[in-house]
């Protein structure tokens, strides 16, 4: 897979650099979607052992009797089998009912109207999700939200801050996570705006042949 292209995005595809990656192991939350799917590919292309892992937090079937999450996972396989990379699916859904919709339901109840993703980012993804990557001797884990990890000059510790695309930035649905747990966090598309994301993925569906990325004009 040519991938040279990259580095005017901004990713370090040196020998120096995918040595050093080569000893890192990441673990990358995919949806079946486009932002996961060009973060897998950009680790690969820098020389992270790179992990897909899809993650099952709802247990629905549509109107014709399928599970969406199915289709979802089939377009992971797709993704993690043309990139080499190993692919795992893990269901979280009693996790997700009991530490999150219970929570969602409750509040609704008194009259408040939560937004459940700031609570199954907190519980769930750099929780629950979190720890099972370590599990796996992972360093660190990586999704495709759009925001930013900066140090702190003063004692170094990590900060989360708004991804470049205003537009799209998801800092705000990440602000309960633990401190701790950022230092082993990496957004890969957060310094890019969604164009951007999306003529990475334009320019790799050919070899992907990811369903869910379509012409640019189209997404």
């Amino acid at each position: 897979m040519n991938t040279d292209f990259l580095t005017k995005y901004g990713y370090d595809l040196s020998d120096e650099a995918k040595t050093r990656n080569g000893s890192i192991r990441v673990v990358v939350g995919m949806s079946g979607g486009v932002d996961s799917s060009v973060c897998a590919a950009v680790l690969k292309a820098q020389g992270y052992e790179t992990i897909g892992i899809f993650m099952r937090n709802w247990e629905e079937l549509d109107e014709h009797g399928r599970c969406s999450a199915e289709e979802d996972y089939a377009d992971v396989i797709s993704v993690c089998e043309r990139l080499d990379i190993p692919y795992y699916s893990l269901n979280f859904s009693e996790d997700y009912k009991n530490q999150v919709f219970k929570d969602f339901l409750s509040e609704y109840e008194q009259g408040y109207t939560p937004n459940p993703d700031i609570l199954c980012n907190k519980e769930i993804k750099f929780k629950v999700f979190y720890e099972h990557a370590k599990s796996l001797g992972a360093d660190f884990l990586a999704t495709g939200h759009y925001c930013q990890i900066e140090f702190s000059k003063t004692d170094g510790k990590p900060l989360l801050v708004k991804g470049k695309d205003n537009n799209k930035d998801q800092s705000y649905f990440l602000y309960a996570i633990e401190g701790d747990v950022l230092s082993d966090v990496i957004f890969p598309i957060g310094h890019l705006e969604k164009p951007q994301v999306r003529e990475i993925a334009q320019k790799l569906i050919f070899q992907l042949e990811i369903k869910k990325i379509q012409p640019v004009f189209a997404l």
